[in-house]
């Protein structure tokens, strides 16, 4: 779809000015005073409802802020919900279908929006706890059923538990795990490009020393393209979901207008949105923790933290899910590093250990930077 930003105007804009007003972040007379103009107030409220949404707050509506519009603006019991195979439904007032299910202890993974299989089994579940024909649709009879039995008192995050539980079966060792690896953009699509740096090549080359660093531990690896290819992000956790993996890991490097910006930095899959609370994967955010600091303890750039986000990839995968921003091409001193095949071997390295250490024990732990996988490998398995 079309990128709509400051300065154009049109029946799209008029759209995206009425459902920011529709969801407060537009005053009701500044909906209707430029209604067809993304002007400079329409931007500051597209920046808000972005970062109230964690999606990236540039102040441009595309793909995934466009889609973030439209779902924002459901309630539960505005439509029948049902599991629809070829377009599921997704929107708020799935998240807080979902939402309400986990609280009553009703396992359907994590609250994403987005009704899926998970969804619908623990649906069938609750309508047949409360005597409701289990058929699967969310309509009056289970709505009233919900509203009953909705808790009043709320605390913990039982999917926490459940992956946190999950984790510790899956046992310290690699081997036998199953890694999607994730190489951003592809195809005609180079990403970032500066300093004669592309992100595509760049990835590609980290991904394949990460490729050959599971492997030799003994985890089945998957890439998500090849050279010529640029799946969508759906397609993209659409596979990693198909092939059952264990966790999810998409490399990137970022740009930047300004040459100051460096540093690396993490995302996976979360929000704290106010009046929504919080949530998210939190085997993602500790995944994201690991990898962000033994990147930094290796690499010695710039640490940008790590951030929670909703992009559709973190989003729509079922497994924990990683997004890994290896630098800026567009700084001096990160491009350097990139260019450098050493720096991606120390990367890859770092994002090993990093998985690693995601599954250790903590009396098999080690301080962050120090960890090295070749006599841990015979520990771990013995």
């Amino acid at each position: 779809m079309q990128l709509y930003r400051r300065g154009h105007t049109g029946p799209a804009v008029a759209e995206i000015r009425f459902r920011l007003a529709l969801l407060g972040h537009l005053p009701g007379s500044a909906a209707t005073t430029s209604p067809r103009s993304y002007d400079e107030e329409c931007e500051r409220a597209v920046r808000a409802f972005q970062q109230d949404r964690g999606l990236s707050a540039d102040g441009i509506v595309g793909p995934e802020t466009y889609r973030a519009l439209d779902e924002a603006r459901w309630r539960l019991g505005d439509r029948v919900l049902f599991h629809a195979v070829s377009h599921p439904f997704a929107g708020d007032d799935v998240a807080d279908l979902q939402q309400r299910l986990l609280d009553m202890g009703f396992d359907l993974g994590r609250c994403d929006g987005v009704f899926g299989t998970t969804t619908d089994a623990a649906l069938r579940e609750f309508q047949r706890n409360v005597g409701v024909h289990p058929d699967g649709l969310c309509g009056p009879a289970t709505l009233r059923a919900l509203t009953r039995l909705q808790r009043t008192v709320r605390g913990g995050h039982p999917q926490w538990m459940r992956e946190a539980e999950r984790l510790h079966r899956a046992g310290p060792a690699l081997a036998g795990k199953v890694l999607v690896v994730d190489p951003g953009h592809g195809g005609p699509d180079r990403g970032a490009f500066s300093h004669g740096l592309e992100e595509s090549k760049l990835v590609e080359d980290v991904a394949g020393r990460l490729e050959g660093r599971l492997a030799a531990t003994g985890v089945a690896v998957y890439l998500t393209r090849g050279v010529d290819t640029n799946p969508s992000n759906a397609e993209r956790a659409s596979f990693a979901n198909t092939v059952g993996a264990d966790l999810v890991l998409s490399l990137h490097v970022d740009r930047c207008p300004s040459p100051h910006a460096k540093g690396l930095s993490t995302y996976y899959y979360g929000w704290r949105e106010p009046g929504r609370g919080g949530g998210g994967s939190a085997v993602g955010e500790r995944l994201a923790t690991l990898v962000q600091s033994e990147l930094v303890a290796r690499t010695g750039l710039e640490d940008c933290r790590s951030h929670p986000k909703t992009w559709e990839l973190l989003r729509r995968t079922r497994m924990p899910a990683v997004r890994i921003e290896l630098g800026y091409v567009s700084s001096p001193q990160d491009a350097v590093r990139l260019a450098d095949p050493s720096f991606r071997d120390v990367a890859a390295e770092a994002i090993l250990v990093a998985v690693q250490r995601l599954y250790l024990p903590p009396e098999l732990d080690a301080p962050t930077g120090e960890l090295h996988l070749p006599g841990l490998a015979e520990r771990v398995s013995s």
